[in-house]
């Protein structure tokens, strides 16, 4: 029997990221992407299959750790990341002191660091 593709959720408020992402990883995995924070909140309301979560961190309405924050109260067994372009901030080091997250990506992100994480954590289930 095949085992179960890993369920993963990305939120970005940018459509290519989007596109790009669901393009790298769909097929490999289960991918749902969702464009804003609030609409990724409401989406782990009703959904509990979800293995992992990535967050962009620059956004309107939250940024990726206070979605994450947020994502964790509601999910606390999904495994959270933050893929940011920038530098990393002081609220992404304390995130992972907490271990809120568990790693950060940059952006753009090397495809294979991310399959071997995807691996690595959704075997930790």
């Amino acid at each position: 029997m095949e085992a179960l593709k890993p369920s993963i959720l990305y939120i970005d408020d940018e459509p290519i990221n989007l596109m790009l992402f669901k393009a790298m990883f769909n097929g490999r995995y289960n991918v749902k992407t969702i464009d804003s924070p609030v609409e990724g909140l409401n989406y782990i309301r009703n959904n509990k299959n979800i293995d992992i979560i990535f967050s962009d961190m620059r956004m309107p309405e939250l940024n990726g750790v206070e979605f994450i924050r947020e994502a964790v109260k509601l999910f606390p067994s999904a495994k959270y990341f933050i893929l940011t372009g920038f530098d990393v901030t002081k609220e992404i080091e304390e995130a992972l002191q907490e271990k809120i997250i568990e790693k950060y990506f940059q952006k753009p992100f090397d495809k294979e660091d991310l399959i071997d994480t995807i691996e690595k954590y959704s075997t930790q289930k």
